[in-house]
């Protein structure tokens, strides 16, 4: 099933182009990679499936997005997106509080008080990206205590506890080392069986890993998309090919 459609797509920052007429579509319970070099869209493309471009003033946006058939500028209001759609950032960003506060602070948020059942989305979240057997005996010390790789699989857990149907990833090992990398990208082949999963990297050797299809952006257009194990070993594209070879970027 189709989880996301996109239709001639382009963003703007004043008058420079982001994203060119992009048109794709994202399955249900996929995991689709996006490679490219910098300045090639990526995370602009990511920041407005959940419609935080809007936070920057200057950004303008023309073309269609729908979440499961629903336009998500016109039919779907902006809190419900922003749950639907979680993001996790290059940079771990935990709240300054516990590690439990930190789960439990998006539930409580939405009204949830009850003690047992903050103890399990807790303890749910924290198993989903692997981190509960190594912080189970300190859930009231503070996030701040973690290593950068068990606070970014925190911020995974974090927006785990919202209940999202879609999880986007900008660049979230960038700052990792490669053990830390690896849980991570366990933790997103494991959360592909209930999430469907946007993974921007400039690392090409982490969506040859773990992504199901590849997209290949390039100054703002979409080049090719498609299966990830075709794409990086007989890609259409012969500017594909020199990018993954490391020709260029």
């Amino acid at each position: 099933m189709v989880k996301i459609t996109v239709a001639g797509l382009s963003i703007w920052y004043d008058e420079q182009t982001a994203i060119k007429n992009l048109s794709l579509q994202v399955s249900e319970k996929e995991i689709l990679g996006i490679i490219g070099p910098s300045n090639s869209g990526k995370t602009s493309f990511l920041r407005t499936l959940n419609r935080l471009n809007e936070l920057t003033s200057n950004c303008k946006t023309e073309g269609e997005i729908q979440l499961d058939g629903k336009s998500i500028f016109k039919e779907i209001d902006l809190l419900s997106l922003r749950k639907l759609v979680g993001i996790v950032f290059a940079l771990p960003l935990p709240l300054p509080l516990s590690i439990y506060d930190n789960i439990a602070y998006g539930p409580r948020l939405r009204g949830e008080k009850n003690k047992s059942k903050l103890d399990g989305i807790v303890e749910k979240s924290l198993k989903a990206s692997y981190l509960f057997d190594e912080v189970k005996d300190r859930l009231n010390t503070s996030a701040f205590n973690l290593s950068g790789g068990q606070q970014q699989r925190l911020c995974i857990s974090r927006t785990l506890a919202n209940e999202p149907e879609i999880i986007l990833y900008d660049e979230p090992c960038s700052g990792l080392d490669p053990i830390s990398t690896a849980k991570v990208e366990e933790a997103m082949r494991d959360l592909k069986k209930n999430y469907t999963q946007i993974l921007v990297t400039n690392n090409t050797k982490q969506a040859a890993r773990v992504a199901d299809r590849t997209a290949f952006f390039l100054m703002g257009e979409l080049v090719e998309i498609g299966d990830t194990t075709k794409m990086f070993t007989s890609p259409s594209d012969k500017r594909t090919d020199d990018y993954i070879a490391g020709r260029f970027g």
